[in-house]
């Protein structure tokens, strides 16, 4: 077995302590993230605030520890949805072929002409604003994509040895895609949804950044990030802080798909 690859290495040991943080932030936080000290506004870091406090007098370690929750729930969420749509479809159109296979594709094709946050701009432009709504958005702009890639897997396997021996012992069409053929693009569709789910972060922090997301006072990145920029020259901090903790995940999950990649092709 080869030895365990610097990047999914580094990748899975930051996502391990974030994912850590996140769910150890009713413990570990020093204050609730609501909790106000107005006579200690855009405070730097120090004893009392280890990473300042923000321009209500709230304070950043706590909100930036909570505001994890929001943007893993919302990233796994909304990758899961993606999966959900776009693994049966991607495998019927490749598995089917014909015209099928074609007006499915026309149709992903069509999607995926959008750029993935304009299409999720789209949809919660007409659901209307609020977390679910961010993690449906994102959900569906990630459903083409990966049903592209699952057909594409699926194209290459459709008459393969052991897919013709199942059709050759009678059985069902629904058995052959789902228990011969999706064990074996289970490794492509793995490392596409890891690599998404950093994605889909930024995509739940820009939906938020714009006011279409998380809605205060809750605690979020991108939230945080809108609320500070306005600040910037006053204090660093509050843009710092969830800026920081937004761009370290979304690399995490970059790196461990990069690793992911090279294990699951090296097997």
């Amino acid at each position: 077995m080869s030895s365990l690859s610097p990047t999914l290495g580094v990748g899975g040991a930051i996502l391990a302590l974030v994912l850590a943080m996140s769910l150890a932030a009713p413990w570990i936080a020093p204050y609730p993230t609501t909790e106000q000290h107005m006579l200690e506004r855009l405070k730097p870091p120090g004893a009392r605030f280890l990473l300042g406090t923000d321009q209500y007098g709230r304070d950043l370690l706590s909100r930036t520890l909570f505001g994890a929750r929001p943007a893993l729930g919302l990233g796994l969420g909304a990758v899961a949805l993606g999966l959900a749509l776009g693994v049966p479809i991607g495998l019927t159109a490749g598995y089917v072929g014909g015209r099928l296979d074609d007006l499915v594709m026309r149709v992903v094709d069509a999607m995926l002409a959008f750029p993935s946050l304009l299409l999720a701009l789209l949809i919660i432009t007409a659901l209307g604003a609020s977390t679910g709504h961010a993690l449906l958005a994102i959900g569906v702009a990630n459903g083409p994509g990966i049903a592209r890639i699952v057909r594409s897997a699926t194209l290459a396997l459709r008459e393969a040895e052991f897919v013709l021996a199942a059709r050759a012992r009678g059985e069902r069409h629904l058995y052959v895609m789902f228990g011969e053929i999706f064990p074996n693009v289970l490794a492509p569709v793995i490392v596409e949804a890891t690599l998404r789910i950093g994605f889909a972060i930024l995509a739940g922090a820009s939906l938020s950044f714009l006011g279409l997301g998380v809605q205060p006072p809750a605690a979020d990145w991108g939230l945080m990030i809108r609320e500070a920029r306005q600040y910037v020259f006053l204090s660093p901090w509050p843009l710092l802080a969830p800026g920081t903790a937004l761009a370290f995940t979304i690399v995490a999950f970059n790196l461990f798909g990069d690793g992911l990649r090279d294990r699951l092709g090296a097997t």
